[in-house]
């Protein structure tokens, strides 16, 4: 099992920027791939940026790329998503994934073997 604990939500205004992280634990040998996904009120949970565990590559949705930055820590034991030039749009709850798969499925829910509780993001305008 892998357990994944996200942090860092909260309010903001419109043009400031956030970071979250979420803590890897468990058995994580073997996981290739980490993403962070949100899911407005109503709405299905969508991507928004992946990183390979391994060889550390990163893919971002259209609205993500440019103000958002998925990285990992050297110890391989924390993501974070730098979110920057926050919209009310990017309000959401915030979930990061972790998956044993390795390709090109990365922005699929369905790709995610584990998923944190999420942390809610809310920016005003």
């Amino acid at each position: 099992q892998v357990q994944l604990v996200e942090s860092g939500g909260g309010l903001v205004q419109a043009g400031d920027s956030l970071r979250l992280s979420c803590a890897v634990s468990g058995h994580t040998s073997g996981l290739e791939t980490m993403g962070w996904f949100r899911q407005r009120p109503g709405e299905e949970r969508v991507f928004v940026a992946a990183l390979s565990w391994t060889s550390g590559r990163k893919n971002y949705a259209d609205d993500a790329r440019g103000r958002f930055t998925i990285s990992r820590d050297n110890a391989r034991s924390t993501m974070a998503l730098q979110m920057n030039s926050l919209k009310s749009e990017d309000t959401a709850v915030y979930y990061c994934g972790a998956s044993r798969n390795y390709g090109g499925g990365y922005a699929r829910t369905t790709w995610y073997e584990y998923w944190g509780q999420g942390t809610q993001v809310t920016v005003s305008s």
